[in-house]
């Protein structure tokens, strides 16, 4: 599931569109808006892919740390779980206080 960051509501990872509003998931979905902002963050230096104890191989696979500018989009091409893609992104950081 997709969850659009306009207006909350849930899209199956296959959706292109959110299903109330209309708006590009690759642009607002709730991950895409995050990946964006930890780009735009000078304090992130990489992205991990974390999954669910239960994942499909796919998800079992993309699992780990990536750089900023290899990070896979999330939902992940070929995931097979019964209720969609749960994976998320976690920021790696480079320092956590200013």
């Amino acid at each position: 599931m997709q969850t659009c960051s306009r207006c909350s509501a849930n899209s199956p990872d296959s959706a292109l569109l959110c299903v109330q509003c209309h708006a590009d998931l690759k642009e607002f979905s709730t991950t895409a808006v995050a990946l964006k902002n930890f780009r735009e963050n000078k304090r992130v230096t990489g992205v991990r892919i974390s999954v669910d104890a239960n994942c499909c191989p796919a998800c079992r696979e993309a699992q780990g740390a990536y750089s900023l500018d290899d990070v896979p989009t999330l939902p992940i091409p070929g995931c097979s779980h019964a209720n969609g893609c749960r994976c998320f992104y976690d920021p790696i950081l480079n320092q956590i206080y200013p």
